[in-house]
């Protein structure tokens, strides 16, 4: 497996997968992919690379695994975004090397901590977050995505290495 940065394709690569998997798994309805889009949108019009990024997982014969990438909030706390990996890839390590890329870029580019959010019926999702010393800062009650939903924010302090 590799980490790669985007190339033509993947943006509708990961609309795709964000827009049916969460459709299918979280009953999100369409306002999470139009999210997804502006996010994406965003990113390829105008991130700065010097400190925001986005990776894709890659298998030795191409098949893409997943997607990161890393936003600027502020001089010191960026933001992580559109985490995905494909469900025949969770558990097989994908997840921890695409979050350790995230990481270290994070690091060269002097940033103090990593935010996040996400809902809380995203279990698997808090429980790898934990394990890489993210904390839990507050959860709220939300109607989002034509759902009832726990919203969560994470932050991770990241230390110099």
């Amino acid at each position: 497996m590799i980490l790669r940065e985007l190339r033509a394709g993947d943006a509708g690569w990961i609309l795709e997968q964000h827009g049916v998997h969460y459709a299918q798994v979280d009953g999100f309805d369409r306002s999470f992919e139009v999210l997804v889009a502006r996010l994406l949108a965003e990113f390829i019009e105008s991130h700065d690379p010097s400190c925001e990024g986005g990776w894709i997982a890659e298998a030795q014969d191409g098949t893409r695994l997943g997607c990161v990438f890393l936003a600027r909030l502020d001089e010191t706390t960026a933001k992580l975004r559109m985490f995905y990996v494909i469900p025949e890839a969770r558990g097989s390590g994908v997840a921890q090397a695409l979050l350790d890329g995230l990481f270290s870029f994070a690091r060269d580019a002097a940033y103090e901590s990593v935010r996040l959010w996400t809902h809380k019926s995203h279990r698997a999702a808090g429980r790898l977050y934990a394990r890489n010393g993210f904390a839990l800062l507050n959860s709220r009650p939300v109607q989002s995505f034509g759902r009832d939903l726990v919203e969560q924010s994470w932050e991770k302090r990241l230390l110099p290495v």
